[in-house]
């Protein structure tokens, strides 16, 4: 008998699955088996936009703190995959110790080689939210001249790679620029099939009026609808992620109208758009 649902799925997994991926070798073409770290592992949440659309700063208004190697800025400023997971104390992991790690879910990213694990590291915090989650903050995705910028490995591989083990995605968009980069179709369109995993959120949405905020909701709901290719408009959560006052307070007014928004209760927090992560 399992006590736990979790236990269960072990049970499942190592009497059933496992057999037949040893025997047909799935982790030659695949992934390697999975460890009782794969299936203890907290949920983890993914974030993704391309640069400067408020990624680590979505962080920090979650976590209401830093966490250790936190760079915000306009231009691109994280170059690293950091996962920022809890611990009482707070430091950081590179990515060379993370992989080899057995206590973490992280053994199979060592196949990318040394050039992405120079780009990867465990940023720990001490944080009431963390002890329920885990989050992956990833580099901004490039536009313009700057897509042709070779990362030294393959960065799409690795997105990929956590797409499809984190239990959220959460694309971001910056309310000031809405143009799909090339790079960023490319990694929308290896989404298809999970598109119960994704939040699309409009960021910085206090920092234009609501007439302007409407015809970039429109436009981002649109554009996204063609590239995702579903046959239901996605959802938009609208909201402005961070510590400092509305520039447009008639957003506050005008997210509460909208469905699947709510208000955010403090005063002076540009956080009108909660959703459940």
């Amino acid at each position: 008998m399992c006590e736990t649902v979790l236990e269960g799925l072990k049970l499942v997994y190592k009497s059933k699955l496992l057999p037949l991926e040893s025997h047909y070798k799935f982790e030659d073409f695949h992934s390697p088996p999975l460890s009782d770290t794969d299936f203890d592992a907290k949920p983890m949440i993914l974030l993704v936009g391309q640069y400067s659309t408020g990624k680590t700063t979505f962080i920090r208004y979650i976590l209401e703190k830093d966490f250790p190697g936190i760079r915000i800025g306009p231009e691109p400023t994280t170059d690293s995959v950091v996962v920022v997971m809890h611990n009482q104390r707070d430091g950081i992991i590179p990515g060379n110790a993370l992989v080899v790690d057995p206590n973490k879910p992280f053994r199979p990213l060592s196949k990318y080689g040394n050039a992405f694990l120079n780009r990867f590291q465990c940023s720990y915090a001490n944080s009431n939210v963390l002890k329920g989650l885990t989050i992956v903050d990833t580099p901004g995705i490039l536009s313009g001249e700057k897509q042709r910028v070779d990362r030294g490995y393959d960065f799409h591989s690795v997105l990929e790679w956590f797409a499809e083990r984190v239990d959220r995605i959460i694309l971001l968009f910056d309310a000031h620029k809405l143009d799909i980069s090339d790079e960023f179709r490319c990694f929308l369109e290896r989404l298809r099939g999970q598109h119960d995993k994704i939040r699309i959120v409009l960021n910085k949405a206090d920092m234009i009026d609501h007439q302007q905020l409407m015809r970039v909701y429109g436009a981002l709901m649109w554009s996204l609808g063609k590239i995702l290719n579903t046959p239901e408009v996605e959802r938009v959560y609208v909201g402005s992620f961070w510590n400092q006052p509305l520039r447009y307070d008639i957003n506050r007014t005008l997210t509460k109208a909208m469905p699947g928004r709510q208000a955010s209760a403090g005063p002076a927090v540009a956080g009108f758009g909660r959703f459940n992560l």
